[in-house]
């Protein structure tokens, strides 16, 4: 396959990431119990945030440049979200919340910017609202995701909408458009944008590590359906 043909066939390839080694392993052992709620788990508990397993350390941690808080719907399903990717590979500067409960702010300095597919500012343009200290994202369905968009709250909050970027996601978006991204894609890309448009430096990877399980559960599903002859 030429270059092009390659980057089409797998979009996450190229990424600066950690090992895989360690997923390797932790899958060929299989699932554990989360030693805080008894869970069966695989690489990590999406109900505690917390990793299962004792060779879990090469587990990457990486440092934002902003703080996060994420404002999970709830009737998203734990095991489907991709949100809890951010909190465990990223702990120190992601908070989530569980709707109807919202971060408190100071309405009076703008200093928040909200992600949400219902905007019409794009990521290039929020080099306005500085010196950005935290970062909103709404974690549910599309469908669902109206319903904290609009609560009172939050309103006021500037919004950013990543236009260009195409979702791996590998459940079906039920005819929605492919622009619209999983919660760890958007989370992603947003800091991706971030770090060139608004820190003003070049991109080198900082950030790829948030899709270390994203990438390899996209690799592992696309492996499945090939088996099956699925394409």
């Amino acid at each position: 396959l030429s270059e092009d043909a390659k980057l089409i066939s797998d979009p996450l390839q190229g990424l600066k990431l950690a090992s895989h080694a360690v997923l390797d392993t932790a899958q060929q052992r299989g699932r554990l119990k989360c030693s805080k709620c008894g869970g069966s788990r695989m690489f990590f508990c999406y109900t505690c945030c917390s990793l299962v397993g004792d060779n879990m350390q090469e587990i990457p941690v990486i440092k934002l440049p902003v703080k996060i808080d994420i404002i999970k719907h709830p009737n998203e399903t734990d095991g489907k979200s991709t949100a809890v990717h951010a909190k465990i590979l990223a702990p120190n500067d992601v908070t989530m919340h569980t709707y109807p409960c919202v971060p408190e702010f100071e309405k009076d300095k703008v200093r928040w910017v909200s992600i949400n597919p219902g905007t019409s500012h794009t990521a290039t343009n929020s080099s306005r609202v500085y010196p950005l200290q935290r970062v909103v994202f709404i974690d549910s369905t599309w469908n669902q995701s109206n319903k904290i968009s609009t609560d009172e709250r939050l309103q006021g909050l500037l919004k950013v909408e990543l236009k260009t970027r195409k979702t791996c996601f590998w459940r079906s978006q039920k005819g929605k458009p492919d622009t619209y991204l999983a919660t760890i894609e958007a989370i992603y890309y947003f800091l991706k944008d971030f770090h060139q448009h608004c820190l003003g430096k070049e991109y080198s990877g900082e950030y790829d590590n948030l899709l270390f399980f994203y990438s390899y559960m996209h690799s592992l599903i696309n492996k499945a359906r090939a088996s099956a002859g699925k394409s």
